[in-house]
């Protein structure tokens, strides 16, 4: 069974940067597809971003071109994300969600339903 487990969350000032961490166990990253989501208080959970276990093709959500990276990294057996000019309106748990089967492309759009693992979120806290 695979188990993922999220670190990295914490306060930031807007404009400031964050990496967070989606360690993985139970599975490798040959096998399956990461992505980060993200939900904030009252609001549906969102897609931010995904990598491809086959060939790392990646998805971003429009709101994050540009400011986020996902990268992964074999030997740790990790996920990735680099979050730099951070927003107030990006405070949220931020998830990482892994699925045997997806395949991340640039046009899709994620959804929480086509991954079957979850981690238990971090949270991130843009604010002066």
């Amino acid at each position: 069974q695979v188990q993922l487990m999220e670190s990295g969350g914490g306060l930031v000032q807007p404009g400031g940067s964050l990496r967070l961490s989606c360690a993985i166990s139970g599975s490798t990253l040959d096998y399956h597809a990461v992505a980060w989501f993200r939900q904030a208080p009252g609001k549906d959970r969102e897609g931010v971003s995904c990598i491809s276990s086959s060939d790392g093709s990646t998805y971003y959500a429009d709101s994050v071109k540009g400011r986020f990276t996902i990268a992964r990294e074999r030997d740790e057996n990790a996920v990735y994300l680099q979050m730099n000019s951070l927003k107030p309106e990006e405070t949220a748990g931020y998830y990482c969600a892994a699925d045997p089967d997806y395949y991340c492309e640039a046009d899709s759009v994620l959804a929480a339903l086509d991954f079957r693992s979850w981690g238990r979120g971090t949270q991130v806290t843009v604010s002066s």
